[in-house]
């Protein structure tokens, strides 16, 4: 895989070493085990896969190239580049600014922006309407473009399906950038359900269990098409996913539409591959990481992130696990800040940390997260318990076990 230029700041030698070793160790990905450092007081269990992907890589690369290569123009994103506030506090004290929030709330009004200005689509790609707005500017949205190969997958999909004939159903957060991206490119019948909840109701009006308009515009009032006719548009269908959601749900969600569709002797097609890579090995990485055992788990990454939250329930089925932005929350023994994932805010807990005197932390990372910031969570760990242990000899002695050696 292409490997990038990404910025000291979010660097870790240390972290790079853990990787490169599993991945030389296991090319074809098949061991998904966690890496284990063991230290004098407790032991730091680390997923198989987490962190930047190949998408965020691509996108920060990209970006930090043309702050460096327009140092005389203003620089603007038309969102956060991705869900860090890391990644995009550095962005914003370079000069980049932010014409929309992540909700797509107007910050910057258009009428401000101007042909000789930079503005940059995010990883997560943007409307077809945002893109317009540009044209008519004189701007080419696709010269600063550093929008994921994989979300681009998702679009081809989608429109190869809609000719086909099929009404394309997204597996995603109606919110979300890339699922309004997703959703602008598709000329046929659509709609967004993002959980199973949603795809239960959905199966309910193609099986005729439900007939009525009224529930109909209450059920997914906002998410579907102008014009989107339940009585004639539900015959043929086909799902699509924003690339970050939860692999089990979406096959959930496909097995449940796939049955009531056969039902009715309707039309249905399944597009599992439109998930990221990265949110599979991550998810399955976090399994294996939960079957291995732990005291306590922490997620990294940031709150607006949908593939970090997703790997918080996973891990939650199995275990205490808190959902932590960087170090700083680890306040100490006796104090955590997090994000709750059910209260959808930032809250405090106390007397959080594990009792036993050698406990197993299990810690993970979102796909926009950097691996500075993983390490400087391993190196609060350890503070914690007073210790100032070598990281790099443990990674050592870890390598070594590992081989057999």
């Amino acid at each position: 895989m292409k490997s990038f230029e990404i910025p000291s700041e979010f660097s870790s030698e240390l972290i790079q070493d853990i990787r490169s070793f599993r991945s030389s160790a296991d090319r074809l990905k098949k061991d998904f085990s966690p890496s284990l450092l063991q230290f004098e007081a407790l032991d730091i269990s680390i997923s198989r896969h987490f962190g930047f992907c190949f998408g965020v890589q691509n996108a920060i690369e990209k970006i930090e190239s043309i702050i460096a290569e327009h140092t005389s123009k203003r620089l603007f994103l038309i969102s956060e580049i991705i869900h860090n506030p890391k990644v995009n506090e550095a962005l914003q004290a370079k000069g980049v600014q932010f014409i929309q929030s992540t909700e797509g709330k107007q910050l910057i009004d258009w009428s401000e922006i101007t042909s000789d200005d930079i503005v940059i689509t995010p990883a997560f790609g943007t409307t077809l309407a945002i893109n317009d707005i540009l044209k008519e500017k004189g701007i080419d949205p696709k010269v600063y473009d550093t929008t994921c190969p994989f979300v681009e997958r998702v679009w081809n999909k989608g429109e190869e399906l809609t000719k086909k004939g099929s009404t394309i159903i997204i597996h995603g957060k109606a919110e979300h950038e890339e699922t309004r991206a997703t959703f602008s490119r598709l000329e046929g019948p659509k709609l967004v359900i993002e959980n199973l909840g949603e795809a239960e109701i959905l199966c309910r009006f193609i099986k005729g269990d439900i007939s009525s308009i009224e529930e109909w515009q209450a059920a997914f009032h906002g998410r579907k098409s102008v014009g989107f006719d339940f009585r004639n548009d539900l015959n043929s269908l086909a799902v699509i996913n924003q690339t970050t959601m939860l692999a089990s749900e979406t096959q959930a969600i496909a097995d449940l539409i796939k049955k009531a569709t056969e039902a009715r002797n309707k039309t249905f097609i399944s597009s599992r591959d439109t998930l990221c890579y990265a949110t599979n090995d991550n998810q399955t990485a976090s399994k294996a990481l939960m079957d291995d055992g732990f005291d306590i788990a922490f997620v990294i990454g940031g709150s607006k992130s949908s593939n970090t939250s997703h790997l918080v329930e996973l891990i939650e089925e199995k275990g205490t696990v808190y959902f932590i932005r960087d170090e700083h929350d680890l306040v100490s023994k006796s104090e955590i800040n997090h994000f709750s994932i059910h209260q959808q805010a930032r809250t405090s807990t106390q007397n959080y940390y594990p009792k036993n005197t050698h406990p197993k932390i299990a810690i993970t990372a979102g796909a926009s997260c950097p691996d500075a910031t993983i390490e400087k969570v391993m190196i609060k760990l350890l503070s914690l318990h007073n210790q100032n242990t070598d990281i790099q000899a443990a990674i050592k002695t870890f390598k070594n076990t590992f081989s057999g050696l």
